[in-house]
């Protein structure tokens, strides 16, 4: 099968949180990853002086399934319409270039929910493994109702 060099994915969903809870949770890039990759990643850390509170922010996590080392960095949020801009800093694993953007919205008529909506933009590079491309893709397309999950069950 042929791969798409430049792949643009959207996806959204309800979450059963209020858009603050659920913001606190979604702009920390080290919880995302841990919510959406779970045991698929592994050994995720800010980098290069990166934090919570700083943008632009460096962070790493490794692919457990092929050991791909990803390194991106917050570089944009907006507090005010909880909205965050994250992309890659260095190409890894077949993906040359991944641009993506998080957004929680309130629900008007249900203050106890929320809208998540996912939006990214891959290129792949010429010379990818297209099973580690497919694996990528198969794994981004499970990630938003990961985060709808993740609030739906009781934490510890």
């Amino acid at each position: 099968m042929a791969i798409q060099r430049k792949h643009t994915m959207h996806h959204s969903t309800i979450v059963d949180a209020d858009p603050d809870a659920v913001w606190t949770e979604v702009r920390d890039p080290m919880k995302v990853v841990k919510i959406v990759s779970g045991d698929a990643a592994k050994d995720v850390r800010w980098a290069e002086g990166g934090a919570l509170e700083r943008v632009p922010s460096r962070y790493d996590f490794t692919l457990v399934f092929c050991d791909g080392l990803v390194q991106q960095e917050v570089a944009g949020r907006n507090e005010l319409e909880r909205s965050q801009t994250y992309r890659a800093v260095a190409p890894t694993t077949g993906v040359d270039g991944y641009v993506a953007t998080v957004r929680v919205r309130p629900i008007t008529n249900d203050p106890d929910r929320s809208f998540f909506e996912w939006s990214r933009e891959l290129t792949i590079a010429d010379d990818a493994d297209p099973e580690v491309v497919e694996g990528i893709i198969a794994m981004m397309e499970k990630q938003t109702d990961a985060v709808r999950d993740y609030f739906a069950s009781p934490k510890p």
